[in-house]
């Protein structure tokens, strides 16, 4: 294979050029994703997941939603059904959470049963929504013993009853719906109910805040389709009247809303353009800064972006697990302190996974810098689709690094907010891998797949044929119905420019140089000048023309940085996007709390088509019980596949033996 060099050119740019100005000017991304209903996956690894999520995960959870009463909920709340509210309070948000995924679902796979099915649970909604809009079967069920946490009355816990954060899922839900199905019986209930808060929250109206940040990102999607400024101005003065005095009522877990102080949990403690660091609860965070990347965008205020790029380096040089997992402290689900990054007691919601692969792709949109995808890329394919079996119907809650055979996925949660999340990311995701700026057109995933994009009075048709995550090879095929000029920026992967993770926390241990080869219509190219880490290729494009990427992918030794304490000694395994762990079936007899790797030993790869439905091995020599003289060959499955065989102990990072 012929060693080709990469040579980076860094172009800083912010990417804002058509959202500055005065704050109020309706603007928009500078960079527009291309929208998953445009896009035809083809992708096996993808397939086999969205498909399973379809066949397997919707089916289950709307049997868990009406097993558990979340639908009982809305019955009892219309009149329908007698008996008191079951469950959380924000039990409401798994339902829209559902009904949000079946319609990417429906979009890309037509099923008019389930369709019809769905029509039914929307008209239960929308039942239960009293007159002026108000829609919480918390309280609507029986306002005078409402569900715990919920407050006396409407709005005045807000700290905790998560109220906004239904009405968010609820927005979100409604215009999913409408954009797949056309109809607009769900959007209907969700504009009565924004209409609700816009008459209640302002300026000159009351100033709480949303304890669970959820609605303001919601609002601008629902802006965007009604076009009603109101929405957009209220997610604004959600984001605003952060780090102001609020009066509260005491949150319903005092005992982790003190460890906080109350402030920091929810991200109240500043206001949003003072804040720097992520600090409190890790979902609640990166909603919130998901909100605040739109509200820039859409608003036309740039310093919105300023402020979450401050708070993403921290989270990136300090705060982040080798999987893309965030969210360290078990006990409160947040961002623990710098290097705060145990392995056996990680938090690392599978929520929060998905919250960062939301803000990570708004980053990028505002900026075009791959740094963003490659963290998005991370999380993808290993502290997020960790979160769901590869049967679909077990799901983790947390996403720990290390386990001594007493933590497995569970069928469902009382708190069930990850299965939901699940259900709705994974038909979206075909809307992150492609996306356009002016005569530029963005491949951020190498990820089989294809679309037609229109430059101008032109349509140009992008496909990707990739091997990834198990073999390096991609081709990157273009066909304009006539040729045409334009630039194509293919997202150069950081793991494969001898980068483990952007920023400091990780880096790759003894990297060789690499050895990728690079080809345009069959002609090689020597090197790559890449800008904010895309290979931007501008040409006059023909039907047929080809780019032709072989990535070299060895496996690697990563280290952590020395002050991550916990990571001292130890290195994990990753090769391409993926991080690998060892895991009790595959190393029977080894002594997991003993356990070394001959860091100087040649690592090989294998893929085996019979293990977890087909993934990539890694064996490895190591040693164990403190024994150096006898070695063991030992086995190391992808992060995310791991916990499908019942019970067992795993491990991410190692001690070494060198």
């Amino acid at each position: 294979m012929r060693q080709v060099r990469l040579v980076y050119l860094i172009v800083l740019t912010t990417g804002l050029a058509s959202c500055s100005g005065n704050k109020g000017r309706v603007a928009d991304y500078p960079i527009q994703p291309v929208a998953f209903n445009e896009v035809t996956l083809t992708d096996p690894f993808w397939l086999s997941r969205i498909e399973t999520n379809r066949i397997s995960t919707i089916p289950f959870a709307l049997e868990k939603i009406r097993e558990t009463g979340r639908m009982d909920n809305f019955l009892k709340a219309s009149g329908r059904m007698e008996g008191q509210h079951l469950g959380k309070r924000y039990n409401d948000s798994d339902v829209y959470k559902v009904i949000e995924g079946i319609a990417y679902s429906l979009k890309t796979h037509p099923d008019p049963e389930l369709e019809s099915y769905t029509d039914s649970l929307i008209r239960e909604i929308a039942l239960a929504q009293e007159p002026d809009g108000y829609l919480f079967t918390g309280r609507t069920i029986d306002p005078e013993n409402p569900a715990p946490g919920s407050g006396k009355e409407r709005w005045i816990n807000l700290n905790g009853s998560h109220e906004l954060y239904n009405s968010g899922h609820l927005y979100e839900a409604a215009v999913a719906w409408y954009q797949s199905t056309g109809k607009s019986n769900l959007l209907d209930v969700a504009i009565r109910n924004a209409d609700l808060l816009v008459s209640t929250f302002g300026p000159d109206k009351s100033h709480v805040i949303p304890g669970h940040q959820e609605v303001e990102l919601a609002l601008v999607k629902l802006y965007r389709v009604t076009g009603k400024r109101d929405y957009l101005d209220l997610a604004g003065f959600f984001l605003d009247q952060r780090g102001r005095e609020h009066h509260f009522e005491p949150y319903p877990d005092s005992s982790i809303f003190a460890l906080y102080n109350g402030k920091e949990y929810m991200q109240d403690h500043l206001p949003v353009l003072e804040q720097k660091e992520a600090v409190g609860h890790a979902v609640r965070a990166v909603y919130m800064y998901t909100g605040m990347a739109d509200y820039a965008a859409i608003a036309g205020d740039p310093s919105y972006a300023g402020a979450i790029n401050q708070i993403w380096e921290d989270v990136i040089n300090y705060k982040m697990y080798l999987t893309g997992g965030i969210g360290s402290r078990h006990t409160s689900e947040a961002f623990g302190e710098r290097y705060e990054l145990p392995n056996r007691s990680a938090y690392t919601e599978t929520c929060a996974s998905i919250g960062s692969a939301f803000w990570n792709q708004r980053l990028f949109l505002l900026t075009g810098d791959s740094k963003y995808y490659d963290i998005l890329e991370r999380t993808l394919y290993n502290g997020l689709i960790s979160g769901v079996s590869l049967s679909g119907d077990r799901f983790f809650y947390q996403n720990p690094l290390e386990v001594n055979g007493d933590y497995t996925r569970s069928e469902w949660f009382e708190v069930s907010c990850c299965p939901g999340n699940m259900v709705r990311f994974l038909p979206s995701l075909p809307g992150y891998i492609y996306a356009k700026k002016d005569r530029r057109i963005f491949v951020n995933l190498l990820i089989s797949s294809s679309t037609r994009i229109g430059l101008g009075n032109r349509d140009v048709d992008v496909s990707v044929s990739s091997g990834l995550p198990w073999d390096g090879g991609v081709v990157v095929e273009v066909n304009p119905e006539k040729a045409v000029r334009f630039e194509l920026a293919i997202r150069i992967p950081g793991w494969s420019r001898g980068e483990a993770v952007p920023g400091n926390l990780y880096r790759f241990v003894n990297e060789p140089e690499p050895t990728h080869e690079f080809s345009i219509n069959g002609e090689r190219v020597p090197a790559l000048m890449l800008q904010s880490g895309y290979w931007i290729i501008s040409r006059t494009w023909k039907p047929g023309d080809q780019v032709v990427m072989q990535f070299d992918m060895p496996a690697r030794l990563v280290a952590a940085h020395a002050e991550l304490a916990e990571n001292a000694g130890r290195v994990a395994l990753q090769r391409g996007p993926m991080v690998y762990c060892f895991e009790s079936p595959d190393n029977p007899g080894v002594d997991f709390q003993n356990l070394q790797v001959d860091a100087c030993s040649e690592i090989i790869y294998r893929f085996d088509p019979n293990l977890l439905k087909g993934t990539g091995t890694l064996k490895a020599k190591g040693y164990h019980n403190d024994n150096t003289t006898t070695p063991v060959e030992l086995t190391a499955i992808p992060y995310f596949a791991w916990s499908n065989r019942g019970l067992a102990q795993m491990k991410v990072w190692t001690d070494t033996l060198r």
